[in-house]
Order: structure tokens, then sequence, then C-alpha cells
């Protein structure tokens, strides 16, 4: 078991975060990521990466290969295309959960470039969108990939369980991930009078994260776009929107190295 005994409440600020920056590229980084390492801030349960990016039209993410990762990507604004060494090739938009399992080795490419597979116009608008990494429950399980259109579920403004292999969300529609300790939620909160609350799970470790507007959270105070609050052993709190606002919230029963 864990050694947490006690509820253990971090609020990270979004302007503390580590930052990549280059002509096409603006990421935020919540956790250790690629040059940027900071001992003590690699992860929090099974979650280790929080990347916030924003990339030009025309531009993004070449090739790369990823191993024994559950790969979450949820965008915000505009459109992603991906394409992977399994053959899949899609765009990624608002409102469209997507999984890619990277399993025993996976190559993809992420860029913002619809237009060259959807025949659309070509655009100039970036595409705005959050990925997340949590570690799945074995190592060289077989690559795989899943999207699912989760837009109307998220129009009543509540937690709706997105990604999960959580067995109490099995009879959910959501994407499933190889992780039997953890499920990712969304809320898109109008921030409007009479709007439903939210209502976190209690989990051993929760992640939430403020992908846009400003919230309240019960204990807490108000959270603005980019912040996110770490717990452990804790949950059951209150949110509310101040405006538009969408929050991902990660809910996991372990953290790397078992509970």
């Amino acid at each position: 078991m864990s050694t947490l005994t006690t509820p253990h409440i971090d609020v990270h600020r979004g302007g503390d975060r580590m930052k990549t920056r280059v002509p096409w590229l603006d990421s935020k980084h919540s956790f250790s990521f690629g040059e940027h390492y900071d001992p003590d801030n690699t992860h929090h349960g099974l979650l280790l990466v929080n990347n916030e990016d924003i990339v030009l039209p025309g531009e993004g993410f070449e090739t790369h290969p990823h191993r024994d990762m559950e790969i979450v990507t949820w965008v915000l604004r505009g459109s992603l295309v991906h394409q992977d060494s399994l053959g899949h090739s899609g765009v990624i938009y608002p409102g469209l959960a997507q999984r890619m399992s990277a399993g025993s080795g996976i190559l993809h490419s992420e860029k913002n470039d619809s237009w060259r597979i959807s025949a659309a116009p070509e655009h100039d608008e970036p595409v705005h969108f959050v990925q997340m990494w949590v570690v799945p429950d074995e190592p060289g399980l077989a690559p795989g990939y899943q999207q699912l259109e989760i837009d109307d579920e998220l129009a009543g403004g509540g937690l709706v369980t997105v990604a999960s292999g959580l067995p109490r969300y099995r009879d959910r529609t959501a994407i499933a991930i190889n992780s039997s300790h953890s499920a990712m939620h969304v809320a898109r909160m109008p921030g409007v009078e009479g709007a439903p609350e939210v209502h976190l799970p209690e989990a051993l470790y929760l992640h939430v994260f403020v992908a846009r507007g400003e919230v309240e959270m019960e204990g807490i105070g108000t959270l603005y776009e980019g912040d996110a609050v770490r717990m452990a052993r804790s949950g059951g709190q209150r949110i509310t929107a101040n405006l538009p606002s969408e929050i991902l919230v990660w809910e996991m029963h372990a953290r790397l190295g078992g509970q």
C-alpha cells in the first residue's frame, strides 16, 4: 500500500511550467519532459506527461517512436492529423478523444495539416491540444489505436469519462486504456448561472488540469487556464466555472511502482 495516510493537495500554477518554444511550437510541460528534467517533478500517480501544445499550420511532430505507454490526446482548438505505423490515419478535433497504445513499439506523427488528408482548404489556424501519458499495466503489449466522438456527452456540462481502464467505468462510453488503475474525465463547463457543478471522484491520486477558462475549486479557490492541482488520498471537492471552461481530470488508484 502507499505510504500516504493523509490527504495531500498541491497547486501548480500554469506560469511555472517548463517550456519548449521553437518557431512552430509552443509547448508547456507539467512534468519533466525531454531536455527539461526536474528529479522532484517526474510524475503524479501513473501520469508521466501532461503537455499543452500549440502547433502552427503545416507544422508538427515528424515520425518518431514510442514504447510501453498509453497516450491520450485531447484537442481544444483546431485539428491535428495522426498517422502511425499500424496504418491509422485521421484528423483529431475538439470533442473527439484519441488513444494510442504504444505497447511493444509504434511509430507515429502528429501535424497541423488536416487539409492534406481531408481535402479541406488550407487554413491558418494553430492547433491547441493536451497530450497525456500514463503507464500501462504491463510492458510489451500489442500496440493499438482508438478514437471516439464524445462531444454530445460533454454538452451536459458534467464530468464525462473519456478514457478508462478502471472496471467501475466499464459500462460507460469511453476509450479503453491498458491501465486498470486509471481513468481520464473531462468537463466542458459553460460558466453560466445554474450550470451543473462538478464533483471530483475520490482516488488515491487525482490530477486536475484547467485546459481553458477559469474555475473555482472547493478548498482551493480560483484556478486559471494552465493551472493544475495534484491530490493524494482526496476527492469529492466541488468545482464551478466562472466562465466557459474545460477541465481534464485523471483519477488514479495506483502509482509508479505499485500502490
